[in-house]
């Protein structure tokens, strides 16, 4: 059984794969080529069975007891309600099934089977993986991911205190911020909220310097409407601003605040 670091983790890249997918997608009809490669990994993520049919790659979707939700992979990503005779003849017909008027409506229309496509069914396809992971936890998995990430920088190990990072802001919903809150050379993730008239709220303010090895928390709120905000980024990273907690600390801080909010994986 795996533990709920490893499910966090593969949840973490579930909703990378999926990202990615939906980046590339573009208008409908433009013709611009979807990640299908990224769509195959995260596919295989979840509960879906690969079959090639004709020319195409369908997925059958393990969890419907009569296999008639049917994603096929191609730039539009719909998901079929049907049979897998049905998607064959409607998207890859033969000239022998194109003679017939009957199935030449279905050729022409399929809007009577195709429940989804595009970002829709890269929804479907993200929530049904996360279902399949156990993503409960108590404080004693808690206290082993800052276990890991106290571990992970005393020995300077830069890559393991990145991913305990990357762990924790999972579960609080800290992200990467827009370039007026980021500082180069520094990686600086927080929580972001938008408030009235489109401004944004940064903070709490969480500082990495993978080179130094230097990790710090500070509780200092800015907003993309402060003048100054460039300013006070580069001193909080810098350290010229006293930080709420340093080193070690800051991921007893972060359990701390992981005990208080309410994880939603699907959010």
């Amino acid at each position: 059984m795996a533990s709920f670091k490893e499910n966090l983790l593969q949840k973490i890249e579930i909703d990378r794969l999926a990202q990615r997918v939906t980046a590339t997608l573009g208008p409908s009809g433009s013709g611009k080529k979807a990640d299908l490669d990224a769509m195959r990994r995260l596919l295989g993520m979840g509960p879906y069975a690969h079959r090639r049919e004709r020319d195409m790659d369908l997925y059958l979707f393990t969890e419907d007891p009569e296999n008639n939700t049917i994603l096929v992979l191609d730039n539009e990503l719909p998901f079929y309600h049907t049979t897998v005779d049905d998607v064959a003849l409607r998207k890859s017909p033969t000239i022998k099934e194109m003679i017939s008027i009957r199935n030449a409506v279905k050729i022409l229309n399929d809007k009577d089977v195709v429940t989804s496509k595009r970002e829709d069914s890269v929804g479907f396809v993200r929530k049904t993986c996360i279902q399949r992971l156990d993503l409960s936890y108590g404080e004693e998995d808690i206290n082993a991911l800052a276990a890991d990430g106290k571990a992970a920088l005393d020995a300077g190990n830069a890559d393991m205190v990145v991913e305990t990072l990357t762990l924790f802001e999972e579960l609080l919903a800290y992200v990467t911020p827009e370039r007026g809150f980021q500082v180069k050379g520094f990686r600086i993730t927080g929580r972001l909220t938008e408030e009235e008239n489109g401004v944004n709220r940064f903070g709490p303010i969480l500082v990495f310097d993978t080179v130094r090895g230097k990790l710090l928390l500070n509780e200092t709120t800015l907003r993309s409407t402060d003048k100054d905000r460039s300013r006070r980024i580069e001193q909080i990273a810098a350290g010229d601003t006293a930080a709420d907690r340093e080193g070690s600390a800051v991921f007893d801080a972060l359990g701390e605040k992981v005990r208080r909010v309410s994880y939603d994986p699907m959010g």
